[in-house]
């Protein structure tokens, strides 16, 4: 019978999170800290930490291994105790609906690079996006870097591989001024001031689902988490945790929202559920309040990241220092350049007749 990696579970015992797992054929408990005081994404990452050595101590088959048992038994168990909550959902996935179901029972050592190519040439085809078959090609790379590390092969044939030229790349869109202004004036007052801090401050959706008024100050806002998935988890990257510049007129956006708030103590969430308890569903939110509206405006190719763009792009329109607009967003200067920035085809036209000005061709 296979051996299982295994994930542990985790419960709430008169305000406490309570880690458990199997060790050597016995069921083990342990206090990871007062509920209080740890979020879930906390505690989940603790017990990671303790589950991973756990995993890891598992003997290793003398034999020939297949992908899926690897997978299971060695790489998840591993790099479980280094990837965030977000990180460890997203890729366990990935992994497991586009990899493991087509290569589960395949013995590692009789890959070849070739067959590995084809595979992502395969997952091109189907119409994944370009992000998601780049992905699949670093986690090829990693999971057969760790089996070289382990002595499980001589060489990795992933490591030469490339995301196919034919991947569908997913449109970069972001809106015109115009398109700002008509998407203010169809909102209400909740979506407004949501939808402002994405434009305006260019702030990320969970970020702003997670903010609670301890976070708001007269001219900035103090980022130091995020809403992934209804956990509260810390920012996205380093630079993620940050200070966020307020404009004039979302500062008194904020002001008037926080008066007709029914909680507005230092520990209340800004944008509340219903019960006040937990922080606003951004799906729920999004579907409900934001998508009716934009229909009816014809903007429902909008979405948060959209509006994020838009705020990147039309910043560089009104020639504010790239580093300055990387550092409002919370990320690094070449993201923010070859990411999220759009060059306005006018901006183009001028530069390009600037250009050819200065040439003075006759």
């Amino acid at each position: 019978m296979r051996k299982r990696y295994q994930k542990g579970s985790l419960k709430k015992v008169k305000g406490t999170w309570i880690a458990q797992w199997w060790e050597d054929g016995h069921r083990r408990n342990k206090s990871l800290g007062r509920v209080s005081k740890m979020t879930k994404a906390e505690a989940q990452e603790a017990l990671a930490g303790i589950i991973g050595p756990v995993n890891g101590r598992m003997q290793i088959p003398a034999g020939p291994v297949n992908f899926e048992d690897f997978v299971n038994n060695t790489y998840l168990p591993f790099y479980l105790r280094k990837w965030k909550a977000s990180t460890a959902s997203t890729t366990t996935d990935r992994i497991r609906y586009h990899l493991a179901s087509e290569l589960e029972s395949k013995k590692l050592e009789s890959f070849t690079r070739d067959e590995l190519q084809d595979l992502l040439d395969r997952k091109a085809a189907e119409g994944l996006s370009f992000s998601t078959v780049d992905h699949l090609r670093w986690d090829l790379k990693q999971i057969f870097e760790l089996a070289v590390n382990e002595g499980r092969l001589r060489k990795n044939p992933a490591a030469l591989l490339f995301t196919p030229r034919g991947v569908a790349h997913a449109k970069k869109t972001r809106m015109n001024r115009e398109e700002v202004k008509s998407l203010f004036s169809v909102l209400g007052t909740l979506e407004k001031l949501i939808a402002m801090l994405a434009i305006l401050a260019g702030m990320r959706p969970g970020e702003i689902f997670a903010l609670k008024w301890a976070d708001v100050h007269d001219d900035y806002l103090d980022v130091k988490q995020r809403l992934y998935r209804g956990l509260i988890d810390s920012p996205k990257t380093h630079q993620s945790e940050r200070r966020v510049a307020l404009s004039d007129g979302l500062q008194l956006q904020l002001s008037l929202w926080r008066v007709t708030s029914p909680d507005w103590s230092p520990d209340a969430w800004v944008f509340p559920s219903e019960t006040g308890k937990t922080p606003l569903a951004k799906d729920n939110c999004w579907r409900r309040k934001f998508l009716p509206k934009l229909q009816e405006a014809g903007l429902d190719w909008v979405n948060f990241q959209v509006m994020r763009r838009t705020h990147s792009s039309l910043m560089r329109e009104l020639g504010v220092d790239p580093k300055l607009v990387a550092d409002q967003l919370g990320h690094t200067l070449d993201v923010n350049l070859n990411v999220y920035t759009e060059t306005d085809l006018g901006q183009k036209r001028e530069a390009v007749n600037s250009l050819e000005k200065a040439i003075q061709i006759s």
